[in-house]
């Protein structure tokens, strides 16, 4: 089975699990594990912040950095494609009590221009606008990455308008190889940062929000109050650990095999796909004689597997264990199929 359904479908390798095992671990309820603290400074001097705090999952990254940025009652503005808005349960309102206004943008990024008459709260009767929250590489919108023209323009309007700035980085490793921009710049366009280990990285569980230390001592409080406070998390952490420093660098063959696979879907009759869109692992491209779960269901008898993505939308997700043989297989399906 050629599994591209997401990049969360990979399995540890025998080093992660190498890493595993050999890890030092303590309490981490109480702050005693060694290999989750020396793993929290770490990644938070990456991106030139003052603290992580190492959590089970992306959603919990990105509502704890909401819930430490507001005030039940306050709104966010993100796009309308932005995770959090889509796949994130209605979290914000039922743990913060916050509400979220999602904004028209262009492939699930937003400009000054998008949110420049958005922000609220000169009147009573409005929700005060509190936070601008920003994905890189975007998911809904295809994995396409902002640069660091339209990070600092976008920083620049939210601190003009007393904003703050949460970061869903859930990819934002595949958007630094996409774009060469440093992790230590997304600590100086953001408040808060959640970035995940368990994606393209290929690390089994686990992701991190990162910001200041009075921020963090709050967000450690929240996620033991949501059920998030972990032992011997030493043992994940090592596997994250692990995937940063093995697996950062083969995310480039993960969108170099997506930018082929695209080339193949565009020079098929029954497929529609806007190449420039392809920047890091993330495909998405349209059915144009059927509906999705009709051509995904042509692909899984070929033992590939894809997603739906819209009622004729379908994504293609490439990760470290999908290598050019298994490309190659997918490729000559996708011709057989739709050409």
């Amino acid at each position: 089975m050629i599994d591209l359904r997401s990049d969360t479908v990979t399995r540890p390798v025998q080093g992660m699990l190498n890493a595993m095992l050999e890890a030092e671990v303590g309490d981490d309820v109480f702050a005693e594990d060694a290999t989750v603290n020396a793993f929290q400074d770490k990644i938070a001097a990456l991106f030139g912040m003052e603290a992580g705090l190492f959590v089970p999952s992306g959603t919990m990254s990105n509502q704890l950095g909401l819930a430490v940025l507001t005030e039940p009652g306050d709104e966010i503005l993100i796009d309308e494609k932005g995770h959090v808005f889509n796949y994130e349960t209605g979290a914000a309102s039922f743990l913060s009590g916050i509400q979220i206004s999602p904004v028209a943008g262009k492939s699930g990024k937003l400009s000054v221009d998008h949110i420049r008459h958005k922000v609220r709260g000169n009147y009573d009767w409005e929700p005060v606008t509190k936070v601008l929250c920003l994905e890189n590489s975007t998911n809904k919108g295809g994995g396409v990455c902002y640069t660091k023209e339209e990070l600092v323009a976008l920083k620049a309007f939210a601190d003009e308008q007393g904003l703050f700035v949460h970061l869903d980085g859930a990819r934002i490793w595949n958007a630094m190889i996409a774009t060469e921009i440093e992790p230590e710049f997304f600590g100086r366009v953001s408040d808060t940062i959640s970035v995940c280990f368990s994606k393209g990285l290929g690390a089994p569980v686990g992701s991190m929000l990162l910001s200041t230390k009075e921020r963090i001592a709050k967000a450690r409080r929240y996620r033991k109050m949501w059920g998030g406070g972990m032992r011997q998390v030493g043992l994940l952490a090592a596997a994250a650990d692990y995937a940063v420093e093995h697996h950062w660098s083969l995310l480039n063959q993960d969108h170099q095999r997506a930018k082929e696979f695209a080339a193949t879907v565009s020079e098929c009759a029954a497929l529609s796909i806007d190449l420039e869109s392809v920047e890091t692992n993330i495909v998405i491209f349209d059915c144009l004689n059927e509906a999705a779960p009709s051509a995904l269901e042509k692909l899984a008898a070929h033992d590939i597997q894809m997603v739906q993505f819209g009622p004729a939308t379908i994504r293609a997700t490439f990760h470290f264990q999908v290598g050019d043989e298994q490309l190659d297989k997918v490729k000559s399906v996708i011709k057989e199929l739709f050409n």
